[in-house]
């Protein structure tokens, strides 16, 4: 009966919840619970307590502008002798390698079968053909015709010109004060034929061979001169060693048989003259459908210079000895 003895209707015990000891432990330490609070695990929070690096550890200083100091003459000119012994060893450089591909082709020329074939000599003869020609090989289609053309023009003015010295022998037999235009007749034949066959007829054939606008401009200028020449003879002043018109009208009067020989002449030079001036607006034409140019001329000129071994040797000398005459008077 024990478990009644309490009476529930009595006056419940006032109880403080603040009276519980867990709560008085906590408000009567004078620690504050919220300042030691940290919501990061302790082993992680070492890793949050490095020391902050100052952004510049060394005291701030004014700028100092540096004087310039410019290099001694002595050492300018060393410095230059330097530069022209690199670029000496640069182009001695580029000419040992141009001289290797030369041997190249030359080799690739002889395992080819392609031997100069012109002019063409019998095999017993000492001298040796000089040049390689074939029109159908080396020629475009399009500049084959042309190009033939200035080959027999170039035949003809040289069998114009060996009959020259025989109506100008004829003109010596006639009369020995014209002894003058025979000497010259002969001179003429021994200087043209091989100077007109290398100064436009080969530059020509090159032109057309590599579209190089160097050799167009080269055969131009020579071929013009070539016409004045032609012309010059066909007319036939006297004592110039021609058997043009003025020559052979005077001594037909005289002599008929070598006044007709040098009129056969002087037909001859006309043609060749003819044939020089409409050979030459030929070649002009395919010049202007080839798309060479005055300036492609000039850059054609300044690399072949430039590559030139001996026009190398020369500048380098030149160079050096400068910088090194430079050097001495420093």
């Amino acid at each position: 009966m024990s478990g009644f003895d309490t009476n529930p209707f009595e006056n419940p015990v006032d109880v403080n919840p603040f009276q519980d000891p867990s709560v008085t432990q906590v408000t009567h330490s004078g620690v504050d619970r919220l300042e030691q609070y940290s919501p990061f695990p302790a082993t992680d929070s070492g890793a949050f307590t490095g020391s902050t690096i100052p952004a510049s550890a060394a005291p701030s200083q004014p700028a100092v502008l540096q004087p310039s100091v410019e290099p001694s003459p002595q050492a300018t000119a060393a410095a230059a002798q330097v530069n022209l012994l690199r670029q000496q060893e640069e182009l001695e450089r580029k000419a040992a390698e141009l001289d290797r591909r030369e041997q190249e082709l030359q080799n690739r020329q002889l395992t080819t079968g392609k031997e100069n074939n012109w002019p063409p000599l019998p095999k017993s003869f000492p001298i040796k053909p000089c040049f390689y020609q074939d029109f159908s090989e080396e020629i475009p289609q399009e500049h084959q015709r042309v190009c033939k053309m200035m080959y027999y023009l170039w035949m003809l003015y040289c069998v114009t010109l060996f009959l020259n010295v025989l109506a100008c022998l004829a003109y010596f037999t006639a009369g020995t004060n014209y002894g003058v235009d025979f000497g010259l007749s002969i001179l003429w034949f021994i200087l043209f034929t091989p100077c007109s066959f290398l100064c436009w007829y080969r530059p020509v054939y090159k032109a057309f061979k590599t579209d190089s606008s160097f050799s167009f401009f080269f055969f131009f200028f020579i071929f013009f001169a070539q016409v004045v020449v032609t012309i010059i003879q066909s007319v036939g002043i006297p004592n110039w060693g021609n058997s043009g018109w003025i020559s052979a009208s005077t001594v037909v009067r005289e002599h008929v048989a070598v006044g007709v020989v040098m009129l056969v002449v002087a037909v001859f030079f006309t043609v060749c003259a003819v044939m020089s001036v409409v050979l030459l607006k030929m070649v002009h034409g395919h010049y202007r459908h080839t798309g060479a140019s005055f300036q492609k001329a000039q850059q054609e000129f300044s690399q072949g210079v430039l590559t030139n071994r001996t026009f190398q040797s020369a500048a380098a000398s030149a160079a050096a000895s400068a910088a090194q005459s430079s050097v001495q008077r420093n």
